[in-house]
């Protein structure tokens, strides 16, 4: 414990210094809120809602830093650690190689978990956003959908041979679902043939899973969801562990 706590710490401040998880995790994240509030302010999500526009997004909108952590920012460190050989030379320390790669989710969760405070906050003081439905429910669903999201982020960085395949891989990944699952255009106002093709993106389905714990709506449609994102998660941690490459 006295290790993972030295090495977290250590991880931490490189990961600060570095400034690229603050800016797409947490200031990303607070302008898309900031821009749908000015244009859809307290607005009705569509002509007699009993909920607005922005509380109809925020599940979404929670989803920016852990796409951005799990998909890009965790491929991208494992696969460059194993580039440097840092990985193998762990192996030769009583420091497990697996306590890096714990360290490392444990950052990009940890950024997670600040960007759904900083947005929580932001959403609720400056715009009046309600949480309808249970609080629990949202926050078993943001769980599900990040691990769902860091398992795939793990499947591409263990098996990717180098830096530059796990970089293009994981931009392949990360820009369509940040773009067309609904994370910052909304999925409601996509004509109805593009939310069928990006219905198809473990994101979206993420996404509709903590919409409707957000609004309190009827827990049978997010079933499919649920089990699709429960798939992809197993899949890709079984790959992930399977093919792992310490060098």
């Amino acid at each position: 414990m006295k290790a993972y706590k030295t090495m977290l710490k250590t991880e931490l401040k490189l990961s600060l210094r570095g400034m690229d998880m603050v800016i797409f995790a947490i200031i990303m994240p607070l302008i898309v809120l900031i821009i749908l509030g000015i244009i859809y302010g307290s607005k009705p999500a569509f002509e007699g809602a009993e909920y607005t526009f922005l509380e109809q997004s925020f599940g979404a909108i929670a989803t920016i830093a852990i796409c951005a952590g799990g998909v890009m920012g965790l491929p991208l460190v494992v696969s460059d650690y194993r580039s440097k050989q840092i990985l193998k030379r762990f192996k030769v320390t009583p420091v497990k190689p697996t306590m890096i790669l714990l360290v490392q989710l444990s950052i990009y969760a940890l950024y997670a978990l600040a960007s759904l405070v900083v947005l929580f906050i932001a959403a609720t003081l400056i715009f009046k956003v309600r949480m309808q439905g249970s609080i629990f429910e949202f926050l078993m669903g943001w769980l599900l959908v990040m691990a769902s999201m860091f398992s795939i982020g793990m499947m591409v960085g263990g098996i990717a041979k180098n830096y530059k395949i796990a970089g293009v891989i994981a931009s392949a990944l990360y820009f369509p679902m940040l773009i067309f699952s609904g994370a910052t255009l909304p999925y409601e106002v996509m004509p109805g043939a593009m939310q069928k093709i990006v219905d198809i993106m473990p994101l979206t389905q993420g996404i509709k899973i903590l919409k409707s714990a957000m609004l309190g709506l009827p827990m049978d449609n997010i079933v499919l969801p649920i089990i699709i994102m429960l798939v992809i998660a197993g899949i890709c941690s079984f790959i992930a562990i399977k093919f792992f490459k310490w060098e």
